[in-house]
């Protein structure tokens, strides 16, 4: 098996991730530094990661969880901060989150130990749709909506069209539901905050045909098998 592969069967990293851990020579192989992630695991070599060993697992685990706020979507937070793998206590294979969810932001968060997977619902060119729920400053107008919908620049980027829908509309503040297909970083924050109506609270509700549902802040469940195929289906 591949060393990149192996890293992410083993439920450290994604296949991105397990890339740059190698590059940066932080994965060894019988005591010594690899750096190419081609390298052939063999079935009795011994891999370490950051100095702890690591074991592929042929297991697959698909998890859906809500985020908490004030969760960092690592499996470990370098400054000590709460980290969503504290809230996967009775899984027994290591898992890691496809993608991430800001620190402020909750929601939808799906975690496996599937790195072909992870790494293919992370790419672009797939466009995965994903819908958020925001409560914004103020009043967004007609015009503000055309904006979002035809694309916005973000700062040197322009965002691709969009699907806006209001859902309520209060004296200082307006909730909507926004669909995106991109993933860039902060990108929801910085589209409304182009248009002048900056976020106050934002939850992402749904990626592709999953969804939140009524699941707990906190906890987590695992997809359905006809959830997996769609995955597996659509990437």
């Amino acid at each position: 098996m591949r060393l990149n592969k192996y890293i992410a069967a083993s439920g450290t990293a994604s296949r991105r991730k397990a890339d740059e851990l190698v590059f940066n020579g932080n994965v060894r192989v019988n005591g010594m530094v690899v750096k190419e992630p081609g390298y052939q695991v063999q079935p009795d070599d011994t891999v370490e990661v950051n100095g702890s060993r690591i074991i592929a697992s042929d297991k697959k685990v698909y998890i859906a969880m809500n985020k908490p706020l004030g969760y960092v979507t690592t499996m470990k937070d370098q400054f000590g901060r709460p980290a969503v793998a504290d809230l996967v206590t009775d899984i027994e294979e290591r898992v890691f989150p496809v993608g991430r969810l800001d620190y402020n932001t909750t929601g939808l968060l799906l975690l496996t130990n599937d790195g072909d997977l992870a790494y293919k619902l992370t790419h672009p060119k797939h466009e995965v749709p994903k819908t958020y729920r925001v409560r914004v400053a103020g009043w967004l107008s007609d015009t503000k909506l055309a904006k979002l919908r035809r694309g916005v620049d973000i700062g040197g980027y322009v965002t691709a069209r969009a699907q806006v829908k209001v859902v309520k509309q209060m004296e200082r503040s307006t909730v909507v539901e926004i669909t995106i297909h991109e993933g860039k970083n902060r990108q929801v924050r910085k589209m409304f905050r182009a248009v002048g109506c900056p976020v106050q609270e934002l939850e992402r509700i749904s990626i592709g045909d999953i969804r939140l549902g009524r699941l707990s802040p906190g906890h987590y469940r695992k997809l359905t098998k006809q959830e997996i195929d769609y995955l597996k289906k659509n990437v």
